[in-house]
């Protein structure tokens, strides 16, 4: 796993926190060259120097991915500096919690615009280089890519396009020898929950579920290391993500009861029990 990522170039987004924040480390740590995009410069020039602190190699670009310049901008300053990308991974994403009928449409853009359409616009600038270098793309999706999920109409119909997008990109390359990889954590412990949008756009502030018992982040990073060392198509990791995958398959409709039943329990949740 270590020598699958040595030397190679890894781009980054939502790297300021959480699961990009570990990766950032972990591949660093694995003798990745790292290329960090954000939007808050503070964190990023404090990973960076930790980073180059221990040893690493790494850099930052201020990246909003809701915008393709910036996006274009990121690959740019990757292959500046480093001579080209090896793996890109669109980890940056936004949730939300709300009741369809509650939630405003301005809500539902912005969680497409952050999870679909970053990974569209980064994808784009960044595929001649994968498509040279026989790289991978790594799109971090959900088990709400996998199935439906009560509460979170905005953040599932994102991550089932985000999908779609790579199984098609990846069938259209299959014959260039880029590597595309659906990966789908399980709750992780992560900032994702406090800053969830509410039906008004506003953030949540607060996590509704046990942290404590959820997936961390340098779980999800060695995890997402593994499936590009093995250039899998599906990464599901936990329990929970594989059960989901197999159950939707043979009984959708209890699928649908159980994670109405899981998700109206959770605090505070906008969901009748």
């Amino acid at each position: 796993m270590q020598k699958s990522l040595q030397n190679r170039v890894v781009v980054i987004t939502g790297a300021s926190s959480g699961i990009g924040e570990a990766m950032a480390r972990l591949y660093s740590a694995m003798g990745a060259r790292v290329v960090l995009g954000a939007r808050s410069e503070e964190r990023l020039r404090s990973l960076v120097d930790m980073i180059g602190a221990a040893g690493g190699k790494a850099f930052y670009v201020v990246t909003d991915i809701t915008k393709e310049g910036d996006c274009k901008r990121l690959i740019d300053r990757a292959v500046e500096e480093f001579g080209g990308v090896d793996v890109i991974i669109c980890n940056a994403g936004v949730s939300m919690r709300a009741r369809f009928e509650d939630v405003k449409i301005e809500v539902l853009h912005r969680v497409m615009d952050v999870n679909f359409w970053g990974t569209v616009y980064c994808a784009k600038y960044a595929l001649p280089h994968l498509q040279r270098s026989k790289g991978s793309l790594v799109g971090i999706s959900s088990v709400a890519g996998l199935h439906g999920l009560p509460g979170r109409t905005g953040y599932s119909a994102s991550k089932f396009a985000m999908t779609g997008f790579l199984e098609t990109l990846r069938i259209e390359n299959m014959r260039r020898g880029v590597h595309i990889m659906v990966a789908c954590p399980g709750f992780t412990a992560s900032n994702v929950r406090f800053s969830a949008l509410t039906a008004d756009g506003s953030m949540q502030g607060e996590t509704p579920r046990e942290e404590s018992r959820m997936m961390s982040g340098e779980e999800v990073a060695r995890i997402v290391a593994e499936g590009i060392a093995k250039r899998k198509r599906l990464c599901l990791m936990d329990s929970e993500g594989r059960a989901v995958h197999f159950v939707k398959k043979f009984a959708p409709s209890l699928l649908d009861k159980i994670f109405y039943w899981v998700m109206s329990r959770e605090k505070n949740s906008p969901l009748d029990r």
